[in-house]
């Protein structure tokens, strides 16, 4: 019997192309007659270019031409006037790399300086409350905090962050007959044909995007910045290929980031540990010609069963570049908030975080008051406790060591909302028998290219080897961005719609054939493996219903949508994160020894790439919580730190012992394909769980990220 490609543990198809190098990025491509770009960007974060000298540049051999007048498109920012430190204020082309780059370093401009902010911090700048995040309030929760047995009342901050992959953000731009070809590092390829088209004030159907290999994105790729249409702004001007390839300094200024953050969390319980009342308010920043919001309110409304409940959400406008998702866009945040102060109440009880968390479990989602789809958070919480041996955990702070090192256990919850958006697919089977199946998705490092496959395989009835999943270009069938870990449920679904409707066009065709030995049978009882239609005895294939109608293939495209599925369930995926960390209370250097995760993510399509999103993710977890953070000048908008020589990312030192488990469900409610979204989930509780664990070695409540050794000291 046929063995399905769906659960199978498969290597990643295209492994070995990345390994050995055979896999081309979007830098990489050899395109004739190219010219590089370089991007010379402005020194103060807020004021207009008074002058502007590009003589010596254009003096220097190899600069072709030096580009300033940027008048004529339109950005996310204003173009007249300076609204960021490092806004684009020239491209200088030239005909290598080496000579561009010496041609921007001898643009000179000067400024007309306006006096800027960028210190959210700072108390004359007004906070403001978004449109799309109004405050939030349920029941009574002043009154119920008032009068609570037990409170616990935090302040919090995190960071700034940034995103850094290991691919550069990089645009290849190509002109001909008046339609525009772009090679680019994005996780959306038809939303970046469309922002050029609309930047550059041509028809989108003029623009087609390549994308097929990305090397990590983290959300830096799903908005289309500067860089790229700037790369296809010059290579329109010189009438010339142009390839623009950011610096890692310049990735901090011309992307976005993970906003820092301010947060207070007021919890207040009743004795026995059930929680009353919950008061969140969080601030952000942002900047003042763009506002930004993601979903910091959403775990502290949502997670836990708390009848007064209330949330505000405050931006604070500044004069720095826009802010942007990055993995765990928000959820990360408020989640950490949330999750430190459940464990300090439970402290103050001193009830086992585990055991206060499932007391306060509730029965259906208390803001859109909607059964789950599913929710296996306890078997999650009991999975996870047993495999990481909670058991051993000492209740009291400070009293486990190992030799001179502090050790600690603590565990949070992790969750994330079941993004599902409208996608499409083409599925073809060719006449040697082997398929293709097509999306405009893109693959940054989850395995998309793989695990859509195996779907797709399953659908049609064919070995996994004989089915190629082809994305990473704008003329594909529509698919939503790469990002809010909507792939898998988006796109598989519709892929697992589409070949479905392709097998039963060849059913159809078959028992309607009377050269077709299926010829009457019932389609309803006609099985399909390995390319083998049979029923009864008889069988047709792929191959021989396609030679008898003289075709090369036969190709359907589908799409697929969750519909109004929101409005009758609620349906997200769940987690329980367990660290354990060494402190040393000398240099006040915290250690994660371990990780483990127990998931609620629906079914699991790929379990190797599942389980290497959650140690990615994990590690992610340990950048936020012991190492990552961007340091502003806060007298022009520098950014002091803008390397990977300064700003800290957690290397294979710093992974010791990482792993996750999932929980054996289905989510059919959600999706025909029965999955959750996984890529985000798996940085959400990893923070948390890190700070609380440090709790545990020391006794010091930190609710500050990155916690820092002189917090420890």
């Amino acid at each position: 019997m046929a063995t399905t490609a769906v659960g199978q543990p498969l290597s990643r198809v295209d492994a070995r192309r990345k390994v050995t190098g055979t896999a081309t990025y979007s830098a990489e491509h050899r395109i004739e007659g190219l010219l590089y770009g370089v991007i010379v960007k402005g020194t103060v974060a807020r004021g207009t270019v008074s002058r502007i000298s590009v003589d010596a540049a254009l003096a220097h051999p190899g600069v072709l031409h030096v580009l300033t007048d940027f008048g004529k498109l339109q950005l996310a920012h204003p173009v007249d006037r300076l609204a960021f430190y490092g806004q684009p204020i020239a491209v200088v082309v030239a005909e290598t790399l080496e000579a561009a780059t010496h041609g921007a370093s001898l643009v000179e401009a000067t400024y007309e300086r306006q006096d800027a902010v960028t210190d959210f911090d700072d108390p004359d700048i007004p906070s403001q409350t978004p449109a799309d995040e109004p405050d939030y309030s349920r029941g009574d929760p002043a009154g119920a905090l008032a009068s609570a047995q037990v409170k616990v009342d935090l302040e919090l901050t995190s960071a700034r962050e940034n995103h850094n992959p290991i691919e550069l953000p990089s645009t290849i731009a190509r002109w001909q007959d008046g339609r525009l070809t772009l090679w680019d590092k994005t996780q959306w390829s038809q939303g970046a044909a469309r922002t050029v088209a609309g930047a550059l004030g041509i028809a989108v159907t003029d623009v087609r995007v390549h994308n097929e290999f990305l090397g990590g994105g983290f959300g830096s790729g799903i908005q289309t910045y500067d860089h790229v249409v700037l790369a296809a702004f010059a290579a329109r001007e010189v009438n010339r290929p142009v390839k623009v390839v950011l610096t890692r300094r310049q990735f901090y200024y011309g992307t976005g980031f993970r906003p820092a953050s301010r947060h207070r969390m007021a919890l207040g319980s009743t004795a026995a540990g059930r929680v009353s009342a919950l008061v969140y308010e969080v601030r952000i920043e942002n900047a003042r010609y763009r506002t930004y919001t993601d979903g910091l309110t959403d775990l502290p409304k949502f997670l836990y069963g708390v009848p007064n409940t209330s949330t505000a959400y405050r931006i604070t406008p500044i004069d720095v570049h826009s802010p942007a998702s990055m993995r765990g866009p928000g959820v990360v945040l408020g989640n950490f908030a949330l999750e430190t102060a459940m464990d300090q109440l439970g402290h103050e009880l001193a009830v086992d975080p585990v055991e206060l968390r499932l007391r306060n479990e509730p029965t259906q989602d208390e803001v859109s008051q909607l059964p789950f789809s599913t929710r296996k958070l306890r078997e999650c919480y009991q999975t996870g406790a047993r495999r990481f041996g909670w058991s051993r955990r000492r209740a009291e702070p400070g009293t486990r060591t190992d030799g001179d090192l502090l050790i600690g256990m603590g565990m949070a919850t992790a969750s994330y909302h079941n993004n599902r958006r409208d996608s499409s697919a083409r599925a073809r089977i060719h006449a040697d028998g082997t398929a293709e199946v097509f999306a405009a998705s893109a693959d940054m490092g989850p395995g998309t290219t793989t695990s859509v496959m195996q779907v797709a395989a399953d659908a049609l009835g064919l070995p996994a080897s004989a089915v190629t999943f082809r994305l990473g270009d704008s003329s594909y069938p529509t698919a939503p961005l790469h990002a809010a870990a909507c792939t898998m449920a988006s796109v598989g679904s519709a892929a697992h719609t589409t070949c479905n409707a392709l097998k039963a066009e060849f059913i159809r065709r078959a028992v309607a054939d009377p050269n077709s030995p299926l010829h009457g049978a019932n389609p309803a009882d006609v099985q399909v493996r390995d390319g083998q239609l049979e029923t009864s005895g008889a069988r047709d294939t792929y191959r021989d219903i396609l030679r008898r109608a003289g075709l090369p293939s036969l190709d359907i495209t589908g799409n697929w949508g969750p519909g109004d599925a929101d409005s009758r369930i609620s349906t997200y995926g769940y987690g329980a994160v367990f660290a354990e960390v060494s402190v040393d209370p000398l240099l006040g250097l915290v250690r994660v020894r371990r990780i483990f995760a127990a998931y609620d993510v629906g079914r699991v399509i790929s379990p190797k790439l599942a389980h290497s999103q959650a140690i990615g993710g994990m590690v992610g977890g340990i950048g936020m919580a012991l190492l990552e953070g961007t340091v502003t000048d806060h007298r022009d908008g520098r950014i002091v730190n803008a390397s990977l020589a300064d700003y800290l990312v957690p290397v294979n030192a710093d992974v010791l012992d990482l792993d996750a488990a999932f929980i054996n469900t289905e989510d059919p409610q959600a999706d025909p394909i029965g999955v959750k979204g996984l890529g985000e989930i798996t940085i959400v509780g990893v923070a948390p769980a890190i700070g609380n664990a440090v709790f545990n070695a020391t006794g010091k409540r930190l609710t500050d990220l990155p916690i820092r050794p002189e917090a420890l000291l």
